[in-house]
């Protein structure tokens, strides 16, 4: 079926323009999310659509439908959009190369998987978030399963495959006045979530947050948890962006070869990881997908491109132009960024720190300069390697880039939340600025 339907656009588009793609999507979702402990939202989904991109005359244009009678109609209207785009020379799409295999990225269970399965999985997660004595503010779980198909006039024809599977809590518990809250989630390519785990979890977090001490204004080694340490993450990363680097949006610009990391820090862009939430056969554009060496051992070795801003630069794509579905054009994204330390600390070895387990206020940091001030949450003094009292609210500030050049990896279970596959972070003196 999903090749008929490329068939029949192919045959809209082919004789009518220079070159085309055509992207395919099928997807199926069930969606569920609580309101306090009550389920107030569930659905099941099946989507499909098709995404045509043609380039006419060096001149861009895409069209989308999820009406499958409407094909040619879609493809007259992406053929039709190339007047509205100037020309480039740089626009082009994949070539044909040799695609590598990808591992445990699909579940079957997923076929198996209904509604009431799903409903009954996220009320055990509430009942034993509720037993442990937590409030519950917010849950929600989520199943998917995705089929692609790229087809281009270059010969690529790539179809490819996956399942997803995450639950996420919110608590809140109150007690002799004082009150805490928790947040945390899991996400598997598998259906292997343990949902009494992650609410044993959040509860003992949130009941460990309530006395809290204030925290004396100084600089101190900061531990980073992995929601802390994503949060400000983002910001360096973005600096990675091909398209921001070209645009002088990046303070990395010009500075290939140089050291920008502790020299015990590598970070890779594997969007073949077995098991990577991000892991794919190729791109949203067919471009066979690659390993990138973002850092070698401190040293910045490249940036990530999708074709267009890679030809502007005169250079390859490195895999990296990422498509949410049918319904948008490719834009430059990480995959599976695996941060690889060579040398790892232990927590006993620090003596005067600050365990922050999420921060608020990532998104304000300065995209350009990398300087922030978040609020820690759910933070915790560290004396003598033991993690003590829980600190009043405190500020963190710094420079994401200046951090970088020595951060530290702690002897942790290697997670992954979003794209970053990690484990906590260890900075020397940062800023933590004590609030009564």
């Amino acid at each position: 079926m999903i090749y008929e339907i490329a068939n029949k656009a192919k045959r809209a588009v082919e004789n009518e323009c220079d070159s085309y793609e055509i992207y395919i999507d099928e997807s199926k979702l069930i969606e569920l999310d609580s309101k306090q402990d009550e389920l107030n939202f569930a659905k099941e989904e099946i989507e499909q659509g098709v995404g045509i991109r043609v380039i006419k005359d060096n001149k861009v244009g895409f069209a989308f439908t999820s009406n499958l009678e409407k094909i040619a109609e879609t493809g007259m209207q992406a053929i039709e959009n190339t007047k509205l785009n100037k020309k480039d020379e740089n626009y082009a799409f994949a070539e044909v190369e040799k695609v590598s295999d990808v591992k445990k990225v699909y579940d079957k269970k997923f076929n198996d998987l209904d509604l009431n399965e799903s409903v009954e999985f996220l009320k055990n997660v509430i009942t034993t978030a509720t037993d442990s004595g937590c409030e519950v503010t917010g849950s929600g779980f989520s199943a998917s399963e995705g089929r692609s198909l790229i087809l281009n006039s270059n010969g690529v024809s790539i179809e490819d495959e996956g399942t997803g599977f995450g639950v996420s809590l919110s608590v809140t518990i109150q007690e002799d006045g004082k009150i805490a809250t928790a947040y945390n989630s899991q996400a598997s390519r598998f259906f292997d979530l343990d949902g009494e785990k992650l609410a044993n979890e959040v509860c003992n977090l949130a009941k460990s947050s309530l006395d809290t001490k204030p925290i004396e204004t100084n600089d101190y080694d900061v531990v980073l948890d992995y929601y802390a340490a994503t949060g400000l993450l983002q910001t360096f990363i973005s600096a990675f962006n091909g398209e921001n680097v070209m645009r002088g949006r990046s303070i990395l610009n010009g500075k290939i070869g140089s050291e920008i990391a502790n020299p015990t820090l590598s970070i890779i862009d594997n969007p073949l990881l077995e098991k990577g939430m991000y892991t794919a056969k190729c791109d949203g554009e067919g471009s066979a997908s690659q390993k990138t060496d973002l850092i070698k051992d401190g040293v910045l070795n490249s940036f990530i491109y999708d074709i267009y801003t890679a030809n502007k630069a005169g250079l390859k794509t490195t895999s990296n132009g990422y498509r949410g579905s049918y319904l948008t054009t490719p834009m430059i994204n990480p995959t599976n960024l695996e941060f690889k330390f060579s040398e790892m600390k232990d927590l006993d070895e620090i003596n005067n720190g600050v365990l922050t387990t999420s921060v608020l206020g990532a998104h304000t940091a300065n995209p350009i300069s990398g300087d922030f001030s978040v609020e820690a949450s759910n933070a915790f003094k560290i004396e003598n390697g033991e993690l003590t009292d829980p600190i009043n609210k405190a500020m963190i500030s710094g420079n994401i880039f200046e951090i970088m050049k020595k951060v530290e990896g702690l002897n942790s279970e290697i997670k992954q939340y979003g794209p970053y596959i990690i484990p906590k972070l260890l900075v020397h003196d940062l800023r933590v600025v004590g609030q009564n």
